[in-house]
């Protein structure tokens, strides 16, 4: 018993060199990720190494750091992401702004081989979305990007 005691009073004495590391960590992995997830967990650590300060017992510690991080993840974590994300373009890109556009068959279009100009300039390599093989000069739709394949639906115009 006498051995649990040492070890929970050395425990409480250096807790806030643990809480500082958990900071650290999480500021470092937030750095990577970006999202805030990470930057909420760090406040909640940094509320920690408060509570430690003010001289809590170690399991107090972190129950009120954990409590503290869940509440910076729902309350302030959504209000900072509408911020940053406000002024982002919302204009397609990649992928995204090849989906649904139009174009025309080069070369009969087929499950397995095709060709296609698309309103952009772009020639792509194309294949049929469906069994019906779609004839040389027929108005398409891109409706995936699989590589640099386009698959592709007939339109009617």
């Amino acid at each position: 018993m006498d051995n649990f005691a040492t070890s929970v009073e050395f425990i409480d004495q250096w807790a806030w060199i643990g809480w500082l590391i958990l900071i650290a960590v999480f500021l470092v992995i937030e750095m990577l990720t970006l999202d805030f997830t990470f930057l909420m967990l760090s406040f909640g650590a940094a509320i920690g190494l408060v509570t430690d300060l003010v001289g809590l017992p170690i399991w107090v510690q972190v129950i009120i750091a954990a409590g503290a991080a869940a509440l910076f993840i729902l309350l302030l974590r959504p209000p900072l992401l509408k911020r940053l994300r406000r002024g982002e373009d919302p204009t397609k890109s990649n992928v995204d702004a090849l989906l649904d556009l139009r174009g025309f068959a080069l070369h009969d279009i087929t499950q397995i081989s095709g060709q296609v100009k698309l309103s952009n300039g772009d020639t792509w390599t194309a294949r049929a979305a469906g069994p019906v093989p779609i004839p040389q000069g027929s108005p398409i739709a891109v409706i995936a990007i699989n590589g640099a394949t386009a698959t592709v639906r007939p339109v009617n115009e």
